[in-house]
């Protein structure tokens, strides 16, 4: 897939502050990006450069291969939707999804089977008479949605939409998203610091810290191979432990020698080690090389959380099996479980 817009070298600043620091981003046609990252990273300024509404002290906006860089918003392919859905009250479904078109003119025959399939792709069809105002939250980001996309843009932004609904309508409008993207194959770039929104809808993950791009990938690689301590941690959750590299897929840990798979690090390397909670085994051996002493255990819904006290470490662990509190475990994992990464500067 070609690329539908690049971000080169975008440097922006406020009242002094770097809030993005030479940023560089391909996004492909009909992708579906999730810029992710904790509040103040860059995210929602990222996505105000894309559609015009912010310009970069420096850098370039390239757009279909046309430096788009000056243009302001309403000359860009692209519309946005915001957690504010900001419908107009005093119009109903139909005349807030139509408003975009009736700006432009065009014939009421055209408008009417516009909005008609967009009605329908959103699961609105028969709302059409209903006022904004006694709809759901859930119906009225449907209708923001349609009426962004009704005008048919290249790329959708999306700065948190989903942050004002309850979680079982969040998780609803996740598929929601992803089923209207995929139907309409065209670029949807969605801001947002659930980790889990990013993984349930995504083609691309780009995790944002402190401006700068830390990490870009599927979400299954951004999850099993993180890159560094940052993205591990924010990423769903993990044990991150102090390690040294004795030598290619040989690490220490917790005082103890481990195969690993891991290679091209120097030899007495000080690296950050991470391993999630879910590839921990624990057993009843309290004889294994790290063991520990069970401190809480708390159910998940589908799995039991548990902290078990090692004489170096407390370990975060993720189990269906839950052995009682006080009790002497064993910490089991291989080579497969442990990833390897390069100590994050400060």
């Amino acid at each position: 897939m070609e690329n539908v817009i690049s971000l080169n070298d975008i440097v922006v600043s406020f009242d002094g502050e770097t809030v993005l620091n030479n940023i560089n981003l391909d996004i492909k046609d009909k992708e579906f990006v999730t810029l992710l990252g904790p509040s103040g990273c860059g995210k929602t300024t990222t996505l105000r450069i894309i559609g015009g509404f912010i310009q970069p002290d420096s850098g370039e906006v390239i757009f279909e291969n046309k430096n788009i860089t000056k243009l302001p918003p309403y000359r860009r392919n692209v519309n946005t939707v915001f957690q504010k859905y900001a419908l107009f009250p005093h119009l109903n479904v139909f005349e807030n999804v139509a408003f975009g078109l009736r700006v432009r003119k065009l014939p009421e025959k055209e408008i009417n089977k516009a909005v008609a399939e967009m009605l329908e792709l959103v699961n609105l069809k028969g709302f059409e008479e209903r006022n904004v105002q006694n709809l759901s939250g859930g119906q009225q980001q449907r209708v923001a949605i349609a009426r962004a996309l009704v005008n048919k843009p290249k790329v959708l932004l999306l700065d948190e939409p989903l942050g004002a609904l309850d979680l079982k309508l969040r998780k609803e409008m996740q598929t929601e998203l992803k089923r209207i993207q995929q139907s309409l194959e065209i670029t949807f770039i969605y801001v947002t610091h659930d980790q889990e929104e990013a993984l349930t809808m995504s083609d691309t993950v780009v995790v944002m810290k402190d401006g700068s791009i830390q990490q870009i990938g599927r979400p299954v690689d951004i999850y099993n191979e993180p890159q560094n301590a940052f993205v591990a941690d924010f990423i769903g959750e993990s044990n991150i432990i102090d390690g040294i590299m004795l030598k290619d897929r040989l690490v220490a840990i917790c005082g103890h020698e481990f195969e690993c798979v891991d290679s091209g690090f120097d030899e007495k390397q000080p690296v950050d080690v991470v391993i999630r909670p879910e590839d921990i085994t624990l057993t009843a051996n309290a004889d294994e090389k790290i063991h520990g002493v069970v401190r809480s255990v708390t159910f998940k819904g589908v799995h039991y959380e548990m902290v078990v006290d090692s004489s170096d470490f407390s370990w975060l662990v993720h189990s269906t099996k839950a052995p009682e509190v006080g009790s002497e475990v064993g910490i089991l994992f291989g080579p497969d479980d442990i990833h390897i990464m390069n100590k994050m500067k400060g």
